[in-house]
């Protein structure tokens, strides 16, 4: 599903208008975003949490020539879906309430 489908799929279930959903969907993600930006944690209950992971720096290979290389640190990304969400897509739920 892609951001114009998430849209068209709001506006048509809860009579919104489209331009205030484009709206609010941005602010929505804007604000995810810069929460998982400042490598906090992000739950959204029902749904699922998203949370910003550290790797250690480690020492990794060159698979061609085997060469120890340096790999720095960096953060990734997590998500650890919700007990509703779980149930639902393995067919054991309605996603209601």
């Amino acid at each position: 599903m892609t951001k114009a489908e998430l849209i068209d799929e709001l506006a048509e279930q809860t009579g919104v208008k489209k331009k205030e959903l484009v709206e609010i969907v941005e602010v929505l993600f804007e604000t995810i975003t810069a929460k998982l930006k400042k490598h906090e944690k992000v739950q959204i209950s029902g749904f699922g949490t998203f949370e910003p992971r550290r790797r250690k720096a480690r020492i990794g290979r060159n698979p061609r020539t085997q060469e120890a290389i340096k790999v720095a640190a960096s953060w990734s990304l997590g998500f650890r879906p919700g007990k509703r969400l779980r149930s639902v897509v393995s067919g054991k739920g309605t996603g209601k309430g």
